[in-house]
């Protein structure tokens, strides 16, 4: 077991009470002895990695995973208490302050479980309509519920909200997803509310603007007084006001947006979906762009944003299904709770149940950067997030009305940092001919000088009415050479084929840091807008790259091992053989069984186990009754993991291949359906009796979504 220490040179900057800080320190140095021996399951669990550590011998590899630096610790709810976290906030006496989407706010006294002991939950406030958003200031609570900006007092100072003020309300049409988030407070103390959008009668992705300034940031003054400042926002689940004053929100895939992405929000803005622009006339409107100025096409954002100067295109994309699926809340580690990371931004993702790190640089005036993995494995929907004591963070999670790859369905967990840097790629940042990225420790030099090592992909999404987008106009780009820093800490890659405006995929093979630590991640999605002017590598400056054309074809795919198999593979069955969609010639127009399958709401078959006869000829009709895309995939027996996580592990090349491996130990497939798809697959069921595995390898929901097939 790793010590989980605090440093006490930080503490100042990070505890408000010194007793404080020495019962979390007594309490981790003993071992967690409460939370990790004492408690039961329920009170306590620790994320497990899915590649977990082993120690090295002499002649090993060593292995790492994100549970060798950060614990993810479960922080227990009373009976009864459901934590369906809509907001958090560490007040200055170290309590922490959850809100939920039952419309409550709880205070927790000793969060960090020090001493052994579970924290002691007051409620302060309750009666409020799903609370999205928690900020505490000068004494008072301030919370976006679903139709207003509420402050909320404690005057009597009994501990419990005695004073409820409106300080604005909106208009709702009473849809469901007219959800509202926020506030975030601007330096000059007004308030950010963002609005979620309505769903479509007919269309359920389809957004609708039904009210004035759903799908809109607005700025609340204190005293009440709101101005619209930008829109275009489907579902603006985060927003913040970050060191520099400016405001950034995340948005979520759907139509009119092909991926999720964090943007830059200024007066005026229109951010990509066009439901908001039925307000766009209106007096009190700063947006210059009218709905018809937007034209439904399958070309890229960005065509449409050179026609339409007022269109702001993402600072940085979250790529689907390889970033995760559902872009929640955004934090930024303006003061170095994780000084590694210093700066950076912690960005939640609901339906993965992770969080994801973003680095962002300003080129040409606008914001662009990367995003890589942080930690995933959290029990529900990450939703909330916010810096504890120490290097520490507080996750809030809630997948009602969602789902989620998490175990359960709500929950507050705390994830503590154990002072030992990660090899990781810190950053990666735009130069003229290509890209600097650097590490949080020194690089094996011999290794990272070899060119081979790196992979550079572009690729970006279509700006489309309809739901999402796959992956389009994907292309390597070429390594020309590269240069190691005299510190092994960076690495400048020159490359050929950038091309702004695209998202650029980093990857990199088997590097090692100098004292032989691997990659906990190998993987950031740098989005280049710009390509800065300046001066790229001479010739005499790099180390060149052998064999650039054959290089070529290995970078095509934005991974060399994208399509490795999984163990099982060599079968002679073709994988154009497991996906039959035609009846064959040889069954005489007639099945053994007739399987009608669709879905049900949380990543879920309707028909969760099903028998046949060894060798039945099987007609399986599944339909995608869901708002989420999926396929059928059958597997050999135990093998769905396996298979899940070679699906996840397909990068880029997972849209082309329906996130189905090439993998022996699948036995019959449909393609990914989207909502309200439907295909019927043929196949034999197995002759060897037993119980099998069908799932969903849409990325993540392998985990949740299955049923068995037994063979008799």
């Amino acid at each position: 077991m790793n010590m989980l220490t605090f440093k006490s040179n930080r503490s100042e900057l990070r505890m408000n009470q010194t007793d404080t800080f020495m019962r979390i320190l007594c309490s981790l140095c003993t071992g967690m002895l409460f939370t990790l021996l004492l408690l039961p399951e329920s009170y306590a669990r620790p994320f497990e990695s899915n590649d977990g550590y082993q120690a090295a011998d002499a002649d090993s590899v060593i292995e790492v995973s994100e549970n060798d630096y950060y614990r993810i610790l479960t922080i227990p709810a009373p009976a009864g208490v459901e934590l369906e976290v809509g907001g958090l906030e560490r007040l200055p006496n170290g309590k922490l302050a959850v809100a939920t989407r039952r419309g409550e706010i709880w205070i927790l006294d000793n969060p960090v479980l020090g001493d052994g002991v579970p924290p002691h939950y007051t409620k302060f406030a309750e009666g409020l309509y799903e609370i999205l958003g928690l900020e505490y200031r000068d004494g008072s609570f301030y919370v976006a519920q679903r139709g207003e900006l509420n402050r909320l007092t404690d005057t009597d100072k009994d501990g419990k909200a005695d004073l409820y003020e409106r300080i604005y309300a909106w208009p709702i049409s009473g849809h469901y997803h007219e959800y509202s988030f926020g506030p975030a407070f601007l330096p000059n103390g007004d308030m950010v509310v963002t609005g979620n959008v309505a769903f479509g009668d007919e269309k359920w992705w389809e957004a609708e603007s039904r009210v004035p300034w759903r799908g809109w940031a607005m700025a609340i003054t204190p005293e009440g007084e709101m101005n619209p400042i930008a829109t275009g926002m489907r579902s603006p689940s985060g927003v913040m006001v970050n060191d520099r004053g400016d405001i950034l929100y995340t948005e979520n895939q759907g139509d009119w947006i092909g991926s999720g992405f964090i943007s830059h929000v200024e007066e005026g803005d229109f951010l990509g979906n066009v439901a908001g622009l039925r307000w766009a006339d209106h007096p009190e409107s700063p947006v210059s762009v009218q709905k018809e100025d937007i034209v439904d096409s399958e070309r890229p954002m960005f065509e449409t944003a050179a026609r339409v100067p007022g269109l702001k295109l993402p600072a940085v994309w979250i790529p689907h299904t390889l970033m995760g699926i559902s872009t929640s809340d955004l934090i930024q580690d303006s003061e170095g709770f994780f000084p590694h990371f210093q700066g950076h931004y912690f960005v939640g993702d609901q339906g993965h149940a992770r969080i994801n790190r973003v680095d962002m640089e300003i080129v040409n005036g606008e914001y662009q950067g990367a995003v890589f993995p942080f930690s995933e494995g959290f029990l529900s929907g990450v939703m909330r997030m916010e810096f504890g004591p120490g290097s520490s963070l507080f996750v809030g999670m809630t997948d009602r009305g969602w789902r989620s790859t998490g175990e359960e369905t709500h929950g507050l967990q705390w994830m503590v940092w154990n002072e030992e840097i990660p090899f990781e790629m810190k950053t990666i940042r735009a130069q003229p001919d290509g890209f600097l990225i650097e590490f949080t420790h020194p690089v094996d030099r011999e290794l990272a000088s070899d060119p081979l090592l790196y992979s550079v992909t572009s690729f970006t999404y279509m700006y489309r009415y309809d739901y999402g987008s796959p992956i389009i106009e994907q292309e390597p780009a070429v390594i020309r050479g590269l240069q190691v820093s005299e510190d092994g800490k960076r690495v400048r890659l020159a490359v050929d084929n950038m091309r702004e405006k695209y998202i650029h995929e980093v990857k990199l093979g088997a590097l090692l840091a100098a004292d032989g630590t691997p990659l906990l991640h190998d993987t950031g999605y740098y989005t280049l807008n710009h390509i800065p002017e300046g001066e790229g590598l001479s010739e005499e400056e790099m180390t060149p790259a052998p064999g650039q054309t054959a290089r070529a074809a290995v970078s095509g795919s934005g991974t060399a091992e994208a399509n490795v198999d999984v163990e099982g593979a060599g079968t002679a069955i073709p994988r154009e053989m497991k996906r039959v969609t035609e009846m064959p010639l040889a069954w005489g127009g007639d099945a053994d069984r007739e399987i009608e399958m669709g879905t049900e709401p949380g990543l879920q078959f309707d028909i969760t186990e099903i028998e046949v006869n060894r060798g039945d000829r099987v007609a399986l009709t599944f339909t995608n009754d869901d708002n989420m895309v999926h396929n059928f995939v059958l597997v050999e027996p135990e093998a769905g993991d396996e298979v899940g996580e070679a699906a996840i592990n397909l990068g880029l090349q997972g849209s082309d291949m329906d996130y189905v491996p090439d993998s022996g130990k699948v036995i019959a497939f449909t393609s990914l359906l989207q909502p309200a798809g439907s295909e019927t697959i043929y196949f034999s069921a197995p002759d060897e009796p037993g119980i099998y595995t069908y799932l969903c390898t849409f990325p993540g929901h392998h985990i949740a979504m299955r049923g068995r097939l037994v063979v008799r």
